[in-house]
């Protein structure tokens, strides 16, 4: 089966990775881009600045960018891919679900709303019938489902771990790579030889987005996670791969190994962007792993690693990392999209 899909903001960082992730997909094609006025009406050669890592898609390269407006998106999409800002997002994605379209976006607007599903498929895929809640109350025939924050995706898997031996408080503080911020959002003479203690709203993000994406979702609303979440977020010096250190306290006394295994007992989904497994972890006698360079494309970039697993007098601590704008950004959504098609969504 073939769904046509298109990508909001396709010229962007984001952009540019959602074009990567969805060539040669064995699900999805891609039928319309969209970006700014300025861009709208060129090719996409011609209006993105090509940064990714592979080869700009051949067939992608010569489609006219269109505007990003309800009225310019064909008809016969089937489900888009926005990695809008997050201004802009708040002010069309509503529009394009009130005109049908269904929407897998990773920008940050709603994403704690009480009717929007915020979904890690491997986590919580059944946040995902809160759209028939979602329908309801705004009147929809389209749906808005959101990604976390790349930060929040790269501890949750492992925090989702721990929920069997009584989850009550987290203390995380982040290393958080470059090309989170966007390709201008660091200058160079801010960050080499540096780090920047303070990322904007990424704290606030962390210690929200993890509480609903922990909840359960009872039929009518999502009733948060009552774990403490508590964030100290920096920005370092590498390029891809938030890093992150957690402290987690239990009401239960699990040790190291037990912790480890559950974190290995978190399988994928038979979708073709989750990894066999959600959670590489690393044994005692790799202490220094993960680091964001070796370990930020296991699983093609769709994998959580966690490592150094010590036990603490009240509970444990861990480093877990992942790729901040794959499994962080575009294939989050990509992973969202597939949910959304194998359970009738789309």
């Amino acid at each position: 089966m073939s769904v046509r899909v298109g990508v909001l903001g396709a010229t962007g960082a984001v952009g540019q990775r959602f074009i990567q992730l969805l060539d040669d997909h064995p699900t999805f094609e891609l039928a319309a881009l969209t970006a700014s006025d300025d861009s709208a009406g060129k090719s996409y050669r011609e209006a993105a600045k090509w940064r990714v890592d592979t080869p700009i898609p051949e067939d992608v390269a010569n489609l006219t960018v269109r505007r990003t407006a309800a009225d310019d998106v064909p008809d016969d999409v089937d489900l888009l891919f926005s990695s809008l800002p997050s201004d802009a997002a708040a002010a069309i994605e509503p529009e394009l679900a009130e005109a049908g379209f269904v929407i897998s976006s990773n920008s940050s607007n709603e994403r704690v709303a009480d009717d929007v599903p915020l979904t890690i498929p491997e986590v919580n895929p059944g946040h995902l019938d809160l759209i028939e809640v979602q329908r309801d109350e705004r009147g929809w025939d389209g749906a808005l489902v959101k990604n976390p924050n790349c930060s929040t995706i790269t501890m949750v898997p492992t925090l989702a771990a721990l929920r069997e031996f009584g989850l009550e408080r987290v203390h995380v503080s982040t290393l958080q790579a470059v090309s989170g911020a966007g390709y201008s959002g660091v200058t160079s003479m801010e960050i080499l030889d540096n780090v920047l203690p303070h990322i904007g709203g990424e704290e606030e993000k962390m210690e929200t987005e993890s509480r609903k994406l922990l909840g359960d979702f009872d039929g009518a609303e999502i009733r948060w996670h009552d774990v403490e979440v508590s964030a100290s977020c920096n920005r370092v010096p590498s390029l891809d791969g938030h890093l992150e250190n957690v402290f987690a306290d239990l009401a239960d006394r699990p040790s190291a190994d037990d912790v480890a295994e559950a974190m290995r007992s978190l399988e994928g989904l038979c979708l073709p962007s989750s990894p066999d497994r959600l959670v590489h972890v690393f044994g005692s006698d790799e202490p220094d792993r993960p680091q964001p360079r070796l370990d930020r494309m296991r699983g093609r970039g769709m994998q959580v690693s966690a490592g150094g697993i010590q036990e603490t007098p009240r509970g444990v601590k861990y480093n877990c990392l992942s790729h901040n704008t794959i499994r962080g950004a575009a294939g989050a959504s990509v992973l969202n999209g597939e949910l959304l098609v194998e359970n009738g969504w789309v």
